[in-house]
């Protein structure tokens, strides 16, 4: 049973000029954008910066209204699906409690004058859970992510950028969401950190059953913590694949070349294939055809004047490239 799906989601920003701000062009942050997620699935959502994963992120929170496309969400297990993108703030707070968010910046997103126990608390009390039901689900959810039962007197400051995030992670799941939104949520720390932090995500996805969407650029992360990647480059998706059949047998030479820029520790692991070259096409003046052709290696004729459609090249693998059939893309055999 799918908890989201997202239907040729599109949210462009208008560019105005001149004395009268006439529109002149437009930013197309995000393009014809379809996938879905399945209850207790981890989706990854995974790019270079600028390619449009953030915001399709916040057009699922209605962070963002997004130009058009629908945002189905089942709020319950009944199997009824509420379209959020033409909902209204008034229409959309009682749904808000099923989906959460986990923030990048673990001390950004964490007020400094708050004591960690009310920081965790604040969603109970906004929706109206009694104060008793508020200091058992507290306890619970302090065990639940590994910190002290005395952090919840401690303010934010006396705990260490992974503990931070353990407290960022207790509050998204105060009130038991059926969608998590995990926006980069180790990029801000220390490799060792990060670890730690991957690993209580996944304890958390073995007993919550927890649907994700887990944005990130870092593709060694994602290997470890997705059951399904989908590849963004400028705002448009370019494959999407069980994780590790994306990792082993990438169909889209864009990523082909995100998997050879992951560092690797063991020369022996390091693959032949080039990191992508130049920079990212720009979203207010993309190539015509494919975008990523003026970096792409096996770019030809076609590539460069036709727009490839994501399609099924086998097995449920979607690519959105015109020689998806016939190139034979290296991938990662080894673990990273």
């Amino acid at each position: 049973m799918n908890v989201l799906e997202i239907d040729r989601l599109t949210k462009h920003y208008p560019i105005h000029a001149g004395f009268l701000r006439k529109e002149v062009a437009r930013v197309r942050a995000a393009e014809d954008v379809s996938f879905s997620i399945t209850r207790g699935e981890t989706l990854a959502l995974v790019g270079e910066s600028g390619c449009g994963k953030t915001t399709v992120a916040r057009c699922i929170l209605r962070a963002l209204k997004p130009t058009s496309g629908a945002i189905r969400f089942a709020p319950e297990d009944d199997g009824r699906m509420v379209d959020l993108a033409p909902l209204s703030k008034r229409a959309l707070r009682p749904l808000r409690r099923n989906i959460q968010l986990i923030f990048q910046d673990p001390y950004a997103s964490l007020n400094p004058r708050m004591m960690v126990g009310d920081i965790i608390s604040e969603p109970m009390l906004v929706n109206g859970v009694p104060s008793a039901e508020r200091q058992k689900r507290l306890m619970e959810l302090l065990d639940l992510v590994g910190l002290p039962a005395v952090a919840r007197s401690r303010f934010p400051h006396a705990f260490s950028g992974g503990q931070r995030q353990r407290i960022g992670i207790a509050r998204a799941l105060a009130l038991n969401p059926r969608l998590v939104v995990a926006d980069e949520p180790v990029s801000a720390l220390d490799v060792s950190v990060q670890a730690q932090i991957i690993n209580l995500l996944l304890d958390l996805q073995d007993q919550l059953k927890l649907s994700m969407l887990f944005v990130a650029h870092d593709l060694g992360v994602v290997r470890h913590v997705s059951d399904r990647v989908a590849v963004m480059y400028v705002g448009r998706l370019v494959e999407v694949a069980p994780t590790q059949e994306l990792y082993t047998t990438p169909k889209h030479p864009y990523t082909q070349a995100l998997l050879a820029a992951v560092p690797k520790a063991d020369p022996a692991l390091r693959d032949t294939a080039a990191a992508p070259i130049g920079e990212v096409a720009d979203p207010a003046n993309p190539p015509p055809g494919c975008a990523f052709n003026p970096r792409c290696p096996f770019a030809v004729d076609r590539c460069r004047s036709e727009l490839p459609v994501l399609r099924d090249v086998g097995g449920g693998h979607m690519a959105a490239c015109h020689r998806a059939d016939e190139l034979n893309l290296e991938g990662v055999t080894g673990h990273t």
